[in-house]
């Protein structure tokens, strides 16, 4: 197909379709396939608690510091290339991963699988709006990219325990080599060219923003070590902010820079991408402390972690799929936002209440439901709100730029409620407790702070989201 015809009238749209959500899936599967292998993982390599924490971060920090470059690489060279060009690069990134014999070894094959990921996830969702112009189409369409996202990631949990429990933790990483030559090969047959345009790669802000980016999470990190008052977390938070405001001027007057300011004049585009920041900043630690709950509080093993959070992802995946679409469709993206943040938090809100010698049947599974409810409720709008009034020339601009956001949220706000829980975990072992009771007080701390960014998320999409005519 030449990328004249109208997208509607191209006949593997569908099949197409499950290509790019085999992609969505690994991408956001290589998030969270390393929760239940963690301890096994520091076991192996000596990482410390508070550093295990950088086998998620390497991933996100370069996911997220990248996405901008990939979704104007997309934009300029055509999505179809750049989305081969991430998975050439996540695969080879997998294999390093697989066979790390270091945790800096690992650290970089995460940091590398980042970025292979930076050119998949903005790539992949232009292409699915391009290739569904009809809304009914697309909102269907955006139901399955949705629904193998959150299958992703719940299905990497599952399958981080049964690999690591059966296996070994190196193959949750060597398991992305046949997917990734299999999406290579039937790339091309399948997935249209996508429109291309003249213009220059802003090298120099991608790495000015992902720099900004890696300093602010570092320092958010170590500030547990170093504290928060310290020269070092002051000055690293500082040198942050200076590299942002370096990116703004550099945006600002460069003839074709990686991100041109005038996109956040797109209707809902800001507001989009803050409420997707801030769902990210909860569920992500809600999924990260979950995991440390179920194996280091109620002491289950990894495989059967992954399988207490297997009805989450079944829940995710039905209602993304079968419900979403036509409740965004009936009462718009804003009130499904809106209704889905609350539901969230208050599915934090009991996780925060979990108890030590909790059960699955009466502390886990309500809650983690709830939270499907909640999740279903808010990604896809979330997405719709932050994408789809972008020109055409500038949806893979649009498209990085809400993969960014949410990963952007996702690395600190695991960054800072790790810190708030370990710091909770510290006071009360000062007072005398036992480490599983100061563990889990530090768990239900977290999903407490978690709970209050979705309250906060919700009151922004009230007030800024604007219901389209």
């Amino acid at each position: 197909m030449n990328t004249t015809t109208p997208p509607a009238l191209y006949g593997k749209r569908w099949t197409a379709l499950i290509l790019l959500c085999t992609a969505e899936f690994v991408v956001i599967m290589d998030t969270s396939i390393i929760g239940v292998a963690l301890s096994a993982i520091k076991a192996d390599l000596g990482y410390t608690q508070s550093g295990m924490q950088w086998i998620f971060n390497a991933y996100v920090i370069l996911f997220g510091g990248f996405l901008m470059l990939g979704g104007r690489l997309s934009d300029l060279f055509g999505a179809r290339k750049i989305f081969m060009w991430g998975f050439t690069i996540l695969t080879a990134a997998s294999l390093l991963a697989g066979l790390a014999w270091s945790d800096s070894v690992l650290n970089t094959g995460r940091a590398l699988q980042g970025l292979g990921s930076a050119f998949i996830a903005p790539s992949s969702l232009m292409l699915v709006f391009t290739m569904f112009s009809d809304p009914k189409e697309l909102n269907k369409a955006l139901g399955f990219w949705g629904a193998s996202a959150a299958a992703g990631g719940s299905a990497g949990v599952f399958l981080g325990g049964a690999i690591t429990e059966w296996l070994s933790w190196h193959w949750i990483f060597l398991i992305n080599i046949p997917i990734g030559l299999l999406v290579l090969v039937r790339s091309k047959p399948l997935l249209i060219k996508g429109m291309t345009q003249k213009g220059k790669v802003d090298v120099v802000g991608a790495i000015l923003v992902t720099v900004a980016l890696v300093m602010m999470v570092y320092a958010i990190v170590s500030a547990e070590i170093a504290g928060w008052v310290s020269f070092e977390t002051i000055g690293m938070l500082f040198i942050s902010i200076a590299l942002l405001v370096a990116f703004y001027f550099s945006q600002k007057y460069k003839k074709h820079p990686l991100m041109p300011l005038h996109i956040f004049k797109v209707a809902n585009l800001s507001y989009g991408n803050i409420v997707m920041i801030l769902l990210a900043a909860a569920w992500i630690p809600l999924w990260f402390f979950l995991n440390l709950y179920l194996q280091q509080t109620l002491h289950y093993s990894a495989f059967n972690s992954g399988l207490a959070l297997l009805p989450m992802t079944i829940a995710i995946m039905l209602l993304m799929v079968g419900a979403t679409g036509k409740l965004v469709g009936r009462f718009g993206f804003k009130s499904n936002m809106i209704t889905g943040l609350i539901v969230l938090a208050v599915s934090l809100f009991l996780f925060s209440r979990v108890p030590v010698d909790g059960t699955f049947v009466t502390d886990v599974l309500p809650a983690s439901l709830l939270a499907a409810v909640g999740m279903s409720l808010t990604y896809i709008p979330g997405t719709i709100a932050a994408t789809a009034s972008a020109p055409p020339e500038e949806m893979g601009l649009a498209s990085g730029l809400v993969n960014t956001s949410y990963q952007v949220g996702s690395a600190l706000g695991l960054a800072i409620i790790v810190a708030i829980s370990a710091a909770k975990t510290n006071t009360v072992k000062m007072t005398g407790a036992v480490e599983v009771t100061a563990l889990n007080s530090g768990f239900q701390t977290a999903f407490f702070a978690a709970a209050i960014v979705c309250i906060i998320a919700a009151i922004i999409a009230a007030a800024g989201i604007k219901s389209p005519k």
